[in-house]
């Protein structure tokens, strides 16, 4: 079996690099290109880049993916099958090519949560349970026909980090029994239903700013959604504090905004009850536990 991967970020690096360890031949990969970071301009590279050249396996990254070059290119490889994980919505010229198909490996339980940020709205929405699903790529994003689901317990504790490397290292093996299915021909496909779609559109900064006339429960679990990256964020006296950490708590009243602190805690009033602070970010400053920043600062 002939596999082209597709894939950016992270979460996707666990998924190539159980394909990479088993026994298919991954005849290319398909990652964003290069970008210069940082005052000094240096290039870098996509985490899958990163393990695609470490392992000596063909680099491919279009400007464009409808690209006739590149389209051409990847004809060239006679692959069977495209593989497609956290990467670009691909045109129907590229993710038709192969004879066994393109699926994707998409972070929720489709059609719950179609969009690029599953996993954050999984956590934002205060869900105790999400998912993963292999599905065959059509025109219309997220509504292939679905191959394999498996359920993901979230705990109380978790935040869109953790959760985020608990499903890259699940999707790994769901990836893995998905192609052992289609080499077998043994694939059951199970049609989404459409009514029962919601969205997980992307993350915008106006979504990252804490509302305090929110209930706490909500504010907390937009926290979780948004820790550690890119990090929910309220202003005070001129300056923007990034929150990655709270708990809630019922005991103390304030009014919503309201700050309330000691010489180790740090609590604020919300629409229904308030939250206590435990990890914060000053603006041009460090992250930090909200003993240590009480040290040196004030919110009051």
């Amino acid at each position: 079996m002939k596999i082209v991967f597709f894939g950016t970020p992270y979460f996707a690096v666990p998924v190539l690099e159980k394909i990479y360890n088993g026994r298919y031949e991954i005849s290319a990969v398909v990652t964003a290109p290069d970008k210069e970071r940082g005052r000094g301009k240096k290039v870098s590279f996509t985490p899958v880049k990163d393990f695609a050249v470490q392992n000596n396996l063909t680099v491919l990254q279009p400007e464009k993916l409808n690209d006739e070059k590149f389209v051409t290119e990847l004809r060239n490889f006679n692959a069977d099958l495209f593989i497609i994980v956290a990467f670009k919505i691909l045109p129907k010229s590229v993710f038709t090519i192969p004879p066994k198909g393109s699926f994707n490996l998409h972070g929720s339980l489709l059609p719950k949560y179609r969009g690029a940020a599953p996993i954050q709205w999984s956590l934002i929405n205060g869900d105790k349970i999400t998912g993963l699903t292999t599905f065959f790529l059509q025109e219309k994003v997220d509504t292939g026909n679905m191959i394999l689901q498996k359920e993901i317990i979230i705990n109380d504790e978790d935040n869109f980090g953790s959760l985020h490397d608990k499903m890259s290292a699940a999707g790994a093996e769901l990836v893995f029994d998905t192609i052992k299915l289609i080499e077998e021909g043994k694939v059951n496909l199970k049609e989404q239903d459409d009514s029962l779609s919601s969205p997980a559109p992307k993350i915008t900064k106006e979504l990252c700013e804490i509302n305090w006339t929110d209930p706490a429960e909500k504010i907390h679990n937009l926290i979780r959604g948004l820790s550690p990256y890119p990090g929910a964020f309220f202003k005070q006296n001129g300056k923007i504090y990034k929150i990655y950490k709270t708990k809630i708590n019922s005991d103390i009243n304030l009014q919503p905004g309201k700050i309330s602190q000691t010489k180790k805690e740090i609590f604020v009033g919300c629409g229904i009850n308030s939250l206590e602070i435990l990890e914060i970010q000053p603006e041009g400053r460090k992250r930090m536990m909200s003993e240590e920043f009480l040290r040196g600062y004030s919110l009051i």
